[in-house]
């Protein structure tokens, strides 16, 4: 399952984004989004059935994805897009369990956990992105006194 926002009205926190060096702001935004994927994982392990538990241990929150998915993921990247993966990676059980087959009935797990977690993402992300950016533009001024302190 993929799922594509188009944010509008963050227009000052991308403003704010910009004013921090590149890969800060990369590292800031990959935390929130870590941050705020990790109930709707956490919900899908709770809701995933369990048989040995390998479906259940694989759901991560990360930035691997499977290899088939690797051309997309880095053409996205090249645009300027921060990706995240949540899911149960190269489980090859896992969309039979989520969709079902001609022996076994569909048991979705990730889809209700987004269901229960999509509406709160995106202020959830604005929040703590005004956070995160607070605390790294506050880091870089200290580093910045610092070395001006060394350089006097």
């Amino acid at each position: 399952m993929e799922t594509t926002f188009k944010l509008t009205g963050f227009d000052n926190l991308e403003k704010a984004l910009d004013d921090l060096p590149r890969a800060t702001a990369k590292n800031v935004v990959r935390r929130v989004l870590k941050k705020q994927a990790q109930p709707f994982a956490d919900t899908a392990r709770q809701l995933v059935p369990v048989d040995k538990g390998h479906l259940k241990r694989s759901i991560t929150v990360g930035t691997k994805v499977a290899k088939t998915q690797r051309k997309e993921i880095k053409k996205l990247q090249s645009e300027g897009f921060i990706t995240m993966s949540i899911g149960p990676g190269q489980d090859p059980a896992a969309h039979l369990v989520e969709y079902g087959f001609d022996q076994q009935a569909a048991e979705p797990f990730m889809r209700p956990a987004w269901d229960k977690h999509k509406d709160g993402v995106l202020d959830g992300v604005a929040d703590d992105l005004w956070k995160e950016i607070e605390k790294a533009a506050k880091r870089l001024a200290k580093k910045a006194a610092k070395a001006a302190a060394k350089g006097t």
